[in-house]
């Protein structure tokens, strides 16, 4: 009886483990119009380079415009500036990367989540998307609280609405100290995430021409700010410290998730392999130049200390009595807001499909519709989430535990382009005596750089001599050499990122360095996500899973 009660459980635990550790090869492209799913249902590729590019700015160009550059200067001084280039140089790495994977595999939907499946293992990969996908959707809510003040802005240019629309309908207002309550902002979502229903192609359309839009007002900004900018308001350039300007990076970060975006459009691009890595990089490219000029104008214009954290740029304008320039602004950030958003609700809902087809959610998120070929049942879904968190969370609380899920991802993304290569090499036909694998000890290798790169950062964060920084930097230098020499690596088709596995192992180092910086409560959240992932893997993903 004793050997029969205790069976189950080591039949549960085997089959967790040969679960969470089975991976699913992704088929390289084969061409076609639409991918089709089990049911014989697609999504229809109708998107171009341009759009592409449109849809990375879109997603990037907004809040770290339009709000986080004042939440973040209010901390780091004129040095957020060095926030948005340190933050910027990691994306680049991190762009590098999934452009090589995106052209590698453009004909599925799920961006990072696929490419850890097929990378690494199941169990991984249902991480990764539960990381993403709380960013997204704490972005998604932070975005659509600042776009419905805006909106609010913009009605009291009205001289009949000026001072006579309640704080809770689009400003927020305060209720019990942890709330703040929001009505304007889940009706902005709720009207998005109809737009998305009905299609791709009337989504890209009203995004393409907003995005257009608000680039022309950043550039004008830009230009006449320039004219403003008093340089002894540069100076301290970092009044809190080099600290201060790490944690606005990781802040900042998020700000930059726009070429995501585009990798999560595979499935709908009319040439992927060729247009996913040229928008990737391409949009990444025209964001960094754009946050750098606007942080240097903005904080050039005003004491940092004088910067609004709910509209920078209006407030600083307004402060120079250039009221006209503030209305441009606040039509620029309505418009950038609302692409921002869109793209972000967009790139939600096609994550959710890609998990809806494994099994590792109900079907109902991989359903399409039979017409407009969107996933409606994703989409109305991820809509819900964030007006929930929209109409009751306030912008500064859930900046703070954003950005640990991208750093985490981008850092698994990283080590895929490393893995994947191994994978194209043909393995040996003589037995090995190795007590290790090369497999293995290359994901050894990886994790050296990961953990060298937070205790780096960990080490710097808590005021550390700089030779104690330099110790874990020299350990993740031997680890990338290590990688470099004991593997082989061949070269993909298509987009190939350079300096594999040097390249990917500075940005893992750097992803992982700007992890020690970030918020307490940001390490809260990604230690309770990941027990609450495991524990729905565990009791309903391993049971549905069809990889």
């Amino acid at each position: 009886m004793a050997s029969l009660s205790s069976s189950p459980n080591p039949s549960f635990c085997s089959r967790f483990w040969s679960s969470a550790l089975r991976s699913k090869p992704l088929a390289p492209p084969s061409g076609g119009g639409a991918v089709r799913t089990n049911s014989g249902e697609g999504l229809v590729r109708r998107l171009g380079l341009l759009d592409l590019i449109l849809i990375g700015i879109g997603a990037s160009i907004g809040a770290g415009i339009f709000v986080v550059t004042g939440t973040v200067a209010h901390d780091a001084g004129p040095g957020v500036t060095i926030s948005f280039i340190i933050a910027g140089i990691s994306c680049v790495l991190n762009a590098l990367c999934y452009a090589e994977l995106a052209s590698r595999f453009p004909a599925v939907v799920g961006g990072a989540y696929l490419y850890t499946y097929s990378a690494f293992n199941e169990i991984t990969a249902f991480l990764v998307f539960t990381q993403l996908m709380l960013d997204y959707h704490i972005g998604a809510a932070s975005i659509a609280r600042s776009l419905a003040s805006y909106v609010i802005t913009v009605l009291e240019l009205i001289p009949s609405l000026k001072d006579t629309i309640p704080s809770w309908v689009g400003h927020g207002q305060e209720v019990l100290g942890a709330l703040s309550i929001n009505i304007l902002a889940p009706v902005i979502l709720v009207l998005l995430t109809l737009v998305l229903c009905r299609g791709v192609k009337e989504s890209s359309i009203l995004n393409s021409i907003m995005t257009v839009i608000k680039v022309l007002i950043v550039l004008f900004v830009i230009i006449v700010g320039a004219f403003k900018v008093d340089v002894s308001n540069w100076s301290p350039f970092a009044p809190n410290g080099p600290k201060s300007i790490l944690t606005g990076a990781t802040v900042v970060f998020f700000a930059y998730v726009g070429f995501d975006a585009v990798a999560n459009s595979a499935e709908e691009s009319k040439r992927p392999q060729r247009d996913l890595p040229l928008g990737i990089i391409g949009s990444l490219a025209v964001c960094i130049v754009l946050y750098i000029s606007v942080c240097l104008v903005i904080t050039g214009m005003i004491p940092y200390k004088n910067i609004g954290e709910e509209a920078p740029l209006a407030k600083a304008f307004t402060a120079k009595g250039m009221k006209y320039v503030s209305v441009l602004i606040s039509f620029g950030a309505v418009a950038g807001l609302t692409t921002t958003l869109l793209v972000g609700l967009y790139v939600q809902s096609r994550l959710y499909l890609g998990l809806g087809r494994d099994g590792l959610l109900p079907a109902i998120f991989a359903k399409l519709h039979p017409k407009r070929h969107t996933p409606v049942h994703s989409q109305v879904w991820v809509g819900l989430i964030a007006s929930v968190l929209a109409g009751l969370l306030n912008v500064r609380v859930l900046s703070h535990i954003l950005s640990v899920g991208s750093l985490t991802g981008y850092s698994v993304v990283s080590a895929c382009v490393v893995a994947i290569r191994w994978k194209d090499k043909t393995p040996s036909t003589q037995a090995s005596t190795r007590r290790i694998s090369t497999r293995a000890e290359g994901i050894i290798c990886l994790l050296a750089v990961a953990f060298s790169g937070f205790a780096g950062g960990l080490i710097f964060r808590f005021g550390a001599s700089l030779l104690f920084v330099i110790v874990p930097s020299v350990f993740a230098i031997f680890s990338a050499v290590a990688l470099h020499l004991r593997h082989v690596y061949t070269d993909p088709p298509g987009f190939s990122c350079p300096g594999v596995p040097l390249i990917p192992s500075l940005s893992i180092f750097v992803n992982m360095f700007l992890f020690a910086q970030i918020h307490y409560e940001a390490w809260v959240r990604f230690v309770v996500l990941s027990i609450v992932t495991l524990g729905i893997y565990a009791f309903y993903g391993q049971f549905h899973a069809n990889p």
